[in-house]
């Protein structure tokens, strides 16, 4: 336990699949977790746990000088900051707002302006690696911020992650080491699944493809980790087909801006639109592969 964090109050607005692991283990590092969720109940059994659930975002700026935010996307953080009841008009100066989100990174760099304006210090810093290593503590932050703000934050960001890299004193930095990240995930799952429905297509036995390719050079993180959902026939979302329609949006409205050609990252995209048009946006990332026409995929048992 870290002396800097024991007792320490900060809040985690947002107890999704990321956010639920980022405040255990805040919890586990000895803060006094305060959370809010917009969902009835999620805040009151994370209290159940040890956590404080607050009833409304301004109970938390009471509480807390580190705010962590944990929602989906720019819109929601808009909502959270600025919306009926947000909390950036209750935070006191010198609070610093940790936000998570995978986002336009010129929307971020925006952002820190506006709250500055307000005495707020804010951090940009968009996070990778799943529930899991949310959970254990171990993901990966990719951070951007002044110094003031690292100082504001003390040790809060080491207690939610394994890695936190500082790529900058300006918001944005962090945001576009992100999205490129995104870049990356976002072809490879959908470059995965091409290749799992090409071997059902040609008959192969897919429980041994995957055998085989996550033992030899062909192998990724993404295939290994998102065809294993496909060989359950399990699509419940950990993250879901929606998440990348938005995800490698912003990494082509990004290249966009410098007219910069990303032909793959394109395809990957219009790859998840088709599976999101088709009725599975809200399925796991894996269902991508149920774009493709002539194959069975394997059924849950």
């Amino acid at each position: 336990m870290s002396q800097d964090n024991e007792a320490r109050a900060v809040g985690v607005i947002g107890l999704g699949a990321m956010g639920a692991g980022i405040a255990q283990s805040l919890r586990r590092a000895g803060c006094r977790v305060h959370a809010y969720d917009i969902r009835p109940g999620v805040a009151a059994a994370f209290a159940g746990q040890g956590g404080v659930a607050c009833a409304t975002l301004a109970d938390m700026a009471g509480a807390c000088d580190v705010v962590v935010s944990v929602v989906v996307n720019a819109q929601q953080t808009e909502s959270v900051l600025f919306g009926e009841g947000g909390i950036a008009a209750a935070l006191r100066p010198g609070s610093v707002f940790v936000m998570c989100s995978t986002v336009d990174p010129a929307w971020s760099s925006a952002l820190e302006a506006r709250l500055a304006a307000l005495g707020i210090h804010y951090l940009d810093a968009p996070i990778s690696g799943g529930a899991a290593k949310a959970a254990a503590g171990q993901m990966t932050m990719m951070t951007a911020g002044t110094p003031a703000a690292y100082a504001a934050c003390g040790n809060v960001l080491e207690a939610m992650a394994g890695k936190v890299y500082r790529l900058g004193e300006r918001a944005g930095a962090g945001s576009k080491v992100k999205i490129i990240n995104q870049l990356l995930a976002g072809v490879h799952i959908a470059v995965a699944a091409e290749a799992m429905a090409l071997g059902l297509r040609e008959g192969v036995d897919a429980d041994a493809l995957y055998e085989v390719i996550t033992h030899s050079a062909g192998n990724s993180w993404m295939f290994e980790n998102r065809m294993a959902h496909v060989l359950a026939g399990d699509y419940t979302p950990l993250s879901a087909v929606d998440i990348f329609v938005k995800d490698l949006g912003l990494v082509l409205d990004t290249a966009r801006h410098s007219k910069f050609p990303l032909p793959l990252a394109s395809t990957a995209h219009q790859m998840f639109m088709q599976a999101s048009a088709a009725g599975h946006g809200r399925e796991d990332d894996s269902a991508v592969i149920k774009i493709f026409p002539g194959i069975t995929l394997p059924e849950s048992a």
